[in-house]
């Protein structure tokens, strides 16, 4: 199946739900760790598809169950995704990672790890800010917003009447902080204050420190 065909299906299955994207002019033009809230499968597809408005897929660090079901495999393969396996700790999936950062990819990533199971943010992983780092490239904060209200974990059928928009923030310099990615503190405080970026721009409230 090809890229095209694979883009219009999902395009058409998606299209009840799509609601507004701002920001696109955000993205800038060499490589950059995109990252945005967590709440739904549906995030997937609201935000492969927004950034192929800008003719630039971004690959996905997803885990690795995310390329069971036929749907999402075909979708992530053809955004040339990037397997995580958490149980031998990702290793392997950051360094392809960051040589696809260094080449000017961009590489997509949920801090939070894993869908919310309350509608609220969870607490987010200090790896998105190490990754970065590493890669001497700028963070990108995204905020969508309803897809925990159309399709939230555990739930197969989404909800009607609802659109899921989309909200991209300006990139977040890291530069003064290059060479520091192992300073545990310096990777809290930074995944913090993306966090936050985030929480904003999904109009939602980012309670951890």
């Amino acid at each position: 199946m090809s890229f095209e065909i694979t883009r219009h299906i999902v395009g058409l299955l998606i299209k009840p739900w799509r609601g507004k994207c701002s920001g696109l002019e955000n993205i800038p033009k060499g490589g950059a760790v995109l990252c945005a809230n967590h709440a739904s499968y549906l995030d997937h597809f609201i935000i492969g598809l927004n950034l192929l408005k800008k003719e630039r897929a971004a690959r996905f660090l997803a885990k690795k169950e995310h390329f069971e079901g036929f749907i999402q495999t075909q979708w992530h393969k053809y955004l040339n995704a990037i397997p995580l396996d958490r149980k031998k700790g990702g290793k392997r999936a950051l360094q392809i990672a960051v040589k696809a950062l260094k080449k000017g990819d961009l590489i997509m990533i949920y801090p939070e790890g894993t869908r919310t199971t309350t509608g609220k943010m969870n607490k987010a992983k200090t790896g998105v800010v190490r990754l970065a780092l590493a890669a001497h490239v700028p963070i990108v904060p995204m905020g969508v917003s309803n897809t925990f209200k159309i399709l939230p974990k555990g739930k197969k059928i989404p909800r009607l009447g609802l659109k899921a928009d989309l909200r991209i923030g300006k990139p977040i310099n890291l530069s003064p902080y290059y060479g520091k990615e192992n300073n545990k503190k310096i990777l809290r405080k930074l995944t913090t204050k993306v966090m936050k970026k985030i929480a904003a721009l999904a109009k939602q409230r980012y309670e951890f420190n």
